[in-house]
């Protein structure tokens, strides 16, 4: 199987579940622990709000833009 398409990067599950992942090991430094259900429901926050923030910047630089879409 080869990867034929591209996404945005704030899209990625497997980049926000390494942040979570990150963030959470942090976190049980400092003696807090995260239950992996936590986890993945914070993963699917935090790719629907990168989608989100994405979709956002999107229509600002189109309102900002210069140029016309030809």
């Amino acid at each position: 199987m080869t990867m034929d398409t591209t996404k945005p990067w704030w899209q990625s599950k497997t980049l926000w579940g390494a942040l979570v992942t990150l963030g959470a090991a942090a976190l049980g430094l400092a003696g807090i622990d995260l239950a992996d259900s936590e986890r993945e429901a914070l993963t699917e926050m935090m790719t629907s709000l990168g989608a989100a923030i994405g979709g956002l910047l999107a229509i600002i630089g189109r309102i900002s833009a210069r140029s016309r879409i030809g």
